[in-house]
């Protein structure tokens, strides 16, 4: 009676291609066992990407703007800090840096104009940067600045979270500096 599969199958095409590739990382191992660091030879080989590669400032503004836009429109609540519950204006700026970078910020806007952060000049913001506003002399505002004259920031009581420009006469007589607190790469 003839068989319709054969005695082995290390021979089909299939097989092959898994021996092949069991081998290869058979020798990579055998390699690297010899260099003892399996990981510095995947890494040299362009296998796997090296560990903690630091993303650069542009996808960390990138990843800051799309996550603020997305929450335009989310209701203002005095203290809050997630989309559920609602924003404060430093909850928002709070929630898009630790949510998009792990980025662990001071909760109120006035500890977050003290930060260490370089300061940066009206005139060279960029997207990313925490543009600070004062009443009084003392800062009681802050928002993400997203490019082109204007930034996100959630309001007042009653509002929700939006966008507005930096040059709106409201905002304009408050401005109280800008830090850039994301890591500057060249």
């Amino acid at each position: 009676m003839p068989r319709h599969y054969p005695d082995t199958t290390l021979f089909m095409p299939a097989r092959r291609a898994q021996a092949a590739i069991c081998s290869t990382f058979l020798l990579l191992a055998a390699s690297a066992a010899q260099a003892n660091d399996l990981d510095t030879l995947l890494v040299e080989k362009k296998l796997i990407p090296p560990p903690h590669t630091p993303v650069d400032r542009a996808n960390q503004a990138n990843s800051v703007l799309i996550r603020a836009l997305s929450l335009v429109g989310t209701p203002y609540v005095w203290g809050g800090n997630t989309p559920e519950s609602g924003f404060d204006c430093s909850g928002l700026v709070n929630y898009v840096f630790r949510d998009m970078l792990n980025l662990r910020l001071p909760r109120t806007s006035r500890e977050l104009s003290a930060l260490s952060a370089p300061a940066v000049a009206q005139s060279a913001l960029a997207t990313g940067d925490l543009v600070f506003f004062a009443h009084g002399g003392t800062v009681t505002h802050v928002g993400i600045y997203v490019g082109d004259g204007r930034f996100i920031h959630a309001p007042r009581t009653g509002g929700v979270v939006r966008m507005e420009r930096l040059d709106g006469r409201y905002w304009q007589a408050r401005y109280a500096g800008a830090r850039r607190v994301l890591a500057h790469r060249p």
